[in-house]
């Protein structure tokens, strides 16, 4: 026989498929099955049909399309065999679904009252296929009434699986008079249960109600006497109608309240109590899942419902006691009991008995069931917190578990157990785990110590024991808003001052390299050393300790060299460093070595606050007992209120990659350069307010700003208002970022500044880009001195500008040719010249612009890509500017400069707003 005639068996076609060893074999074969059945259906052979049927369903499953056995579906459920509706049936779950058009000659085939659309609907198909479904039409409606049960059980299977919303309506009430049927084989096949949403056998009514849930009521009666059958089979999927039927409707629920209540609770007294049936037992235990659906369904009934949760308590009690939980079929029962307990009205009693259940699942070693048991407890937590406590000590054991997810939900569970009453022992606990925690672990343990200590400590002094005890172990895992708050408790336990800062000194020898730590250590050591070489502030619990102020300083000094990547960290070291060389006269040129170690830095923060600091030490020791006294006390509302509003702020604000700018800036890369300009706005937007503004606070003026041409680094907004008081000119306008408050520090390079570091790091910039814009106007006061040159004669070239700066860095400088041609006043033509200040040579030079909306730029090639170093040559490029609303809005650039210097990717930003306004 030819292995791929239409009469090859089914398991002739599977061995061969399986007998490829490559997938485009495979195909082969099922190429040529598919021909073969194919040239079947034409020939409408009828011997084979349902084995070719059989064999489509195999390719089916296989992944491979077959549409086009649809309609075979259709002839074998016509036909009049079991056999052949079998198959057909069996098809027709699963090559069809409820969104095919041919399921439509199915209902209406079944309701026999749609002859006339079906003419119409098989039109454009062969006369074969309408006399076929001619027959179908005599014969299928015979299937949800014939006498034989079986073939009805496979027309409700199929209604089940993919019955849609018009046969929901149509074939209801065949479906409810089924329900009503005496023989109990037939109700039960009819009551399989099955998801609306999954393709296996299903319970038909349930179906329907969730298609159409008006038809939810035309149930209620009927599931009833389902509830009394005897046949577990029937209890089972009467229940689960039962269920379904309470979620869709108030209605419902009420009638089986009233109705069904104690009988659901005699059955489940009945199954509890029953004798051994082999037929249902499962583990020992007789039908596990007829325990589990009764269970369900009282759940639903008790809860909200006083009368009915007090009918069923002791059944609870009683399958809460006598079901045994060394076998995996108990544990599901004892499981669904305790929810059920969970879930219905108050009785102490119960739920004591329950947690303990859970509490007995927290010790077997079975990972799932005691992850269940973990959920279920931290439910319980907020209905009878003391039952839960009692079996802290084995969740407590969880947390030290070797599953992550076990140990996850446990830590979560500690969480909400903690207390007033028991945060002491929980926290010790806790800590002590943390010494031999996995890595991975170690994040989410930190979290939940820090928020357990800042929430429920009894007093300032445990609280800082505890953060002491955190940060030498998980240091780098703690968050900046941590240890800036444990700096605010600090200040505010002025007792403690001596005690904490030698308690950081002993633990920054031993956990230096813990970055937290050395921040918080380097902070207080700056303020309080002196206390920390004096032993000033000794508690009964300390031992003395000798420091001299060349060991105090030595930990600032190593802290340095260590941290050499970190702006943060060694911007706090200077600050140190600075405030120590005025508590130790005597190390003063020694901190001045180490300070001004630094004004070779490549970052610029660094750099500049050398240079400040060494000009304090060396040149106005007058003022610098006064400038680095120690820091006030700061207001726990007001930092706790600021922390609240700033993460709240920080959940709307989008998180992008930082890239760190060769100044110390950090900046957000990989955007579009229009999206990273963030020039779609036409008007500037307004600065915002901050807490941190010493200078605007301190003026109590409100000022406004916009972004200065070319700057790199952030200006602080109470800038030109001090300028002005000083009376030095007319700034050039600057950022409208507030000063940072001495705790805003982020581990991403953001500067920890102080009052006097922002006042410095405002002045200093703006004072230079004043000046620099000044020189021509000093020059012109010169002008009368001496002889004039004659003037050429004016040619008529359009009005004449003089040569801007564009941007300016301390490595480079962009110069701006302007000019303009009568003709056309709104375009205007810039010559920019690239100049490298530093001695180095940049190469892969180049540079990007963007514009407002309203303007229209043009880049033309630059002349070359590698800039000389120290301005010994340039690189030139041409730039055509249209401005649309000449006379009203004056031009606006953002532009980027990137480069590479010895290899290593460099960047610059800026904003050019200093155009003249008629251009």
């Amino acid at each position: 026989m030819n292995p791929f005639s239409s009469g090859t068996r089914l398991r002739d076609m599977i061995r061969a498929i399986r007998a490829c060893k490559t997938a485009a074999e495979e195909r082969a074969v099922v190429r040529k099955e598919c021909a073969s059945i194919r040239a079947a259906v034409s020939d409408n052979d009828q011997d084979y049909r349902h084995r070719n049927l059989a064999k489509l369903m195999f390719i089916h499953m296989l992944g491979y399309p077959t549409h086009f056995g649809q309609m075979e579906c259709l002839k074998l459920i016509a036909a009049p065999g079991f056999p052949e509706k079998r198959i057909g049936y069996l098809g027709l779950m699963l090559l069809l679904d409820e969104r095919q058009e041919v399921l439509m000659l199915v209902t209406n085939s079944l309701k026999h009252n749609m002859v006339d659309y079906l003419r119409c609907l098989v039109l454009s198909t062969c006369k074969k296929e309408f006399l076929i479904i001619e027959k179908l039409l005599s014969s299928s409606d015979r299937d949800l009434n014939h006498t034989n049960q079986y073939i009805v059980g496979l027309a409700l299977c199929a209604l089940g699986n993919i019955c849609s919303a018009e046969m929901a309506r149509d074939l209801a009430p065949e479906v409810e008079r089924l329900l009503q049927f005496r023989d109990p084989n037939v109700r039960k096949k009819h009551c399989t249960n099955i998801s609306a949403y999954t393709a296996q056998a299903a319970l038909c009514s349930i179906r329907i109600v969730k298609k159409v849930p008006d038809l939810a009521e035309n149930f209620v009666n009927p599931v009833v006497s389902l509830l009394k059958e005897k046949h577990h089979g029937v209890l089972l999927t009467g229940i689960q109608l039962c269920i379904d039927l309470c979620k869709l409707s108030e209605e419902a629920l009420e009638y089986f309240r009233k109705k069904c209540t104690e009988g659901l609770v005699k059955v489940l007294k009945d199954v509890v109590n029953s004798p051994y049936a082999p037929e249902y037992d499962v583990g020992g235990i007789a039908d596990p899942f007829l325990h589990i659906r009764l269970l369900r369904l009282l759940r639903v009934l008790g809860h909200g419902d006083a009368d009915a949760s007090d009918c069923m308590n002791d059944i609870l009690a009683q399958v809460a006691t006598k079901t045994e939980s060394n076998k995996n079929a108990g544990n599901a029962i004892l499981y669904e009991c305790v929810e059920t307990i969970m879930s219905i009205e108050d009785n102490s009693g119960l739920r004591v008995l329950a947690i303990n259940i859970l509490g007995r699942f927290l010790s077997n070693r079975d990972n799932n069931i005691r992850y269940v048991a973990l959920n279920m407890l931290m439910k319980a937590v907020s209905v009878d917190d003391q039952a839960v406590q009692r079996h802290r000590v084995t969740i407590l054991e969880c947390v030290k578990d070797s599953d992550a997810s076990i140990r996850k939900r446990a830590l979560e569970l500690v969480y909400l157990l903690v207390n007033e009453s028991n945060v002491q022992p929980l926290t010790k606990e806790l800590i002590d785990y943390l010494q031999v925690s996995d890595q991975d672990f170690k994040e989410d343990l930190t979290a939940k110590i820090c928020s357990i200590v800042e929430k429920l400590s009894p007093d300032k002094i445990w609280y800082i024991d505890q953060m002491l005890k955190v940060l030498p172990q998980a240091g780098n895992y703690v968050k900046d808003e941590v240890w800036h708050a444990l700096i605010v408790v600090i200040t505010n336990a002025s007792n403690l001052h001596g005690y904490t800062v030698r308690s950081l000194y002993k633990a920054i020898q031993t956990s230096g390299d813990q970055e937290t730590l050395v921040r918080v250590a380097v902070w207080c050591i700056g303020e309080y050393g002196d206390m920390l070489v004096n032993n000033i502030g000794m508690l009964n619990v300390e031992e003395p300790i000798t420091v001299t102020e060349n060991d105090a300083v030595d930990v600032i000094q190593i802290a340095i060299k260590r941290h050499t990547l970190d702006l943060t960290t060694r911007a706090m070291c200077l600050i140190a460093l600075l405030k120590l060389s005025s508590r130790f006269p005597s190390c003063s040129q020694r901190i001045k070595d180490i300070i001004t170690q630094s004004k070779g830095s490549l970052l610029l923060e660094l750099q500049q606050r050398s240079i400040e600091f060494d000009s304090i030490i060396e040149k106005h020791q007058n003022i610098r007992s006064a400038l680095v006294e120690r820091m006030p006390v700061l207001d726990e509302a007001t930092y706790s209120g600021r922390r609240a509003g700033s993460m709240r702020a920080t959940v709307s604000t989008s998180h992008g990659t930082a890239l760190n700018l060769p100044n110390g800036v950090a900046k957000t890369a990989a955007a579009p350069l229009v999206d990273l300009l963030d020039l779609g706005a036409e008007e500037p937007a307004a600065p915002s307010s901050s807490g941190g503004n010493f200078l605007q606070d301190l003026l109590d003026v409100d000022t406004s700003s916009s972004s200065q041409s070319g700057t790199t680094q952030p200006q602080k907004s109470g800038t030109d208002v001090l300028l002005d008081l000083l009376s030095i000119g007319s700034p050039s306008p600057q950022n409208g970022s507030s000063a940072p408050d001495i705790l805003s520090i982020s581990k991403d390079n953001r500067t920890s500044v102080s009052a006097l570091d922002s006042l410095s790091s405002a002045i200093g910039p703006s004072v230079q880009a004043s000046f620099t814009a000044g020189d021509a106007p000093m020059m012109d006061l010169l002008a009368g001195f001496g002889p004039s040159p004659p003037a050429p004669p004016p040619k008529d070239n359009g009005p004449a500008y003089p040569p801007m700066v564009a941007f300016e860095s301390s490595s480079l400088r962009i110069m701006f040719n302007l000019s303009k041609q009568p003709v056309s006043p709104q375009v205007t033509h810039i010559e920019a010249i690239f100049t490298n200040k530093s001695s180095d040579v940049y190469t892969d030079f180049i540079f990007q612009a963007a514009v407002p909306k309203f303007l229209q730029l043009h880049l033309e090639p630059a002349s070359g890509n590698t800039l000389p170093g120290s301005g010994n040559g340039s690189i030139t490029q041409k730039l055509q500017v249209t401005n649309t609303q000449h006379g009203k809005k004056s031009i606006v650039m953002r532009i980027r400069i990137s480069y590479k210097l010895k290899g290593k990717d460099m960047l610059e930003e800026g904003q050019i707003s200093n155009f003249p306004r008629d251009l």
